[in-house]
């Protein structure tokens, strides 16, 4: 059996996204928007395991596009952190090709399992 990639990318991007929560609450003093980052980031990755052992497919394409659902909503906070200049262009740009990566993968993965 092959590697499950969604698990493994948004199990990578919870830890990513739990360390940016850690610097911004720590250097920034923000913690109502990284939060909310944190708490939608990291559920990602939650859903993903749940639909894991999902069970029935209603069940499974069910907690795929709630992943999904989270996974557009910590798009949203980071955008939001970048253009209120709590997180830099950098740091931006480090963490939207992997918020892109997993949308599109959980996209797939939900179209497919609807078929």
């Amino acid at each position: 059996m092959g590697e499950n990639v969604v698990k493994t990318k948004s199990f990578e991007f919870a830890v990513d996204i739990v360390d940016l929560y850690k610097e911004l609450a720590s250097n920034h003093k923000e913690y109502v928007m990284s939060r909310q980052l944190l708490k939608s980031g990291t559920s990602i990755g939650a859903n993903v395991r749940e639909a894991e052992f999902g069970v029935s497919k209603p069940d499974f394409i069910n907690k795929m596009s709630i992943a999904l659902k989270e996974a557009n909503e910590t798009d949203y906070w980071l955008e939001l952190l970048n253009r209120t200049a709590f997180i830099g262009e950098n740091t931006y740009l480090e963490y939207k090709p992997k918020i892109n990566e997993i949308i599109k993968l959980l996209v797939s993965i939900v179209k497919s399992a609807k078929q």
